[in-house]
């Protein structure tokens, strides 16, 4: 039986991270996972967006959110082309106040949206020279027209971090990813996340990592624990594999960066 006592996350400052009672249960996500895998009470989420693009939320209130949902960092991954990538500047000062201030680690990254396939690279290293330490590539999600040819750049840009959503994803591609240590998203967004089982079957079968991200763009769309290990299982992850999908392969991300 579920206990209804609230939790407090083990690091967390309890003045800031309190949990509500109806939010999420350590005991939720042991059952979860336990079945063959580890215990997960933490998440990582790289890909959200703030009103610097066409999210809803301040920087601050993101961190809010997901410091009271058990994160332990969070990525603010506004959508960007070449007319607004100084608004990764604008986040970073929000950024600094936070890691200062509280126990949620709040990371200023970018997601390049609906742009030429052909610079993407460019726009990259542009977004890495302001500031942006993830860097997020809209794919080829199949409830949008991006244009063709946007995961194959991604995946041949070795300084993208994550390829999102990326729908109907070939092998080759996959393939690309693996060997240039980018990691795959399975999308808890609606619509979105109807490619997810596809982009699992390929991923697994060559071996690319896989990561799950909310791409938040409203308070009810960040997720806890629990619901990621939902949304991983339905999209086909065993539950052996849970606790490299939710945490080791986004950590390994920030570590490489040395981000945690």
């Amino acid at each position: 039986m579920i206990s209804k006592k609230p939790v407090i996350w083990e690091g967390a400052k309890t003045e800031h991270c309190k949990l509500s009672p109806h939010l999420l249960y350590p005991q939720t996500i042991n059952n979860l996972t336990n079945k063959g895998g580890s215990s997960i009470n933490k998440r990582i989420d790289l890909h959200t967006h703030s009103i610097f693009s066409d999210g809803e939320l301040l920087p601050s209130e993101i961190a809010r959110r997901a410091c009271v949902l058990g994160h332990r960092a969070v990525a603010i991954t506004d959508h960007v082309d070449a007319t607004n990538l100084d608004c990764v500047s604008s986040v970073i000062d929000a950024v600094m106040d936070i890691r200062d201030n509280w126990s949620i680690e709040i990371i200023p990254g970018a997601e390049i949206t609906h742009v030429p396939a052909e610079i993407i690279s460019k726009l990259t290293r542009k977004a890495r020279k302001l500031g942006a330490e993830i860097i997020v590539i809209h794919g080829e999600t199949i409830v949008e027209p991006v244009i063709e040819g946007t995961n194959w750049s991604a995946v041949n840009c070795s300084d993208v971090d994550v390829l999102a959503h990326p729908g109907l994803i070939t092998i080759e591609e996959a393939e690309i990813a693996r060997e240039n240590d980018i990691a795959l998203e399975i999308s808890a967004r609606k619509g979105h996340s109807l490619g997810n089982g596809h982009v699992v079957k390929v991923a697994r079968e060559v071996g690319a990592n896989l990561i799950v991200n909310t791409d938040t763009h409203a308070p009810e769309d960040l997720i806890n624990c629990s619901m990621a290990s939902k949304i991983a299982l339905g999209a086909g992850i065993p539950r052996k594999d849970l606790k490299t999908i939710l945490w080791s392969n986004p950590l390994r991300i920030l570590k490489n960066k040395d981000i945690l």
